[in-house]
C-alpha cells in the first residue's frame, strides 16, 4: 500500500517526501479531531478510578 501511494504521488523524491508528510500530517489531524471525538463515548472506558 505504501509503494503505491509513493508510485502515485507526483514529482522529485524531495517533493515526494513533503507530500507524504502532508498527508500523514492530515491523516493524523483527522483523526485526533473528528474520529477519535467521535468514538469516546462509545468506549467503555468511562470508569477510570478503583474502588
Amino acid at each position: 500500500m505504501y509503494g503505491w501511494i509513493w508510485r502515485h504521488l507526483p514529482g522529485p523524491t524531495a517533493a515526494k517526501i513533503a507530500e507524504a508528510t502532508v498527508l500523514v500530517l492530515g491523516i493524523v489531524a483527522l483523526l485526533m479531531f473528528v474520529v477519535f471525538p467521535w468514538v469516546e463515548p462509545l468506549l467503555p472506558f468511562n470508569q477510570v478510578t478503583t474502588g
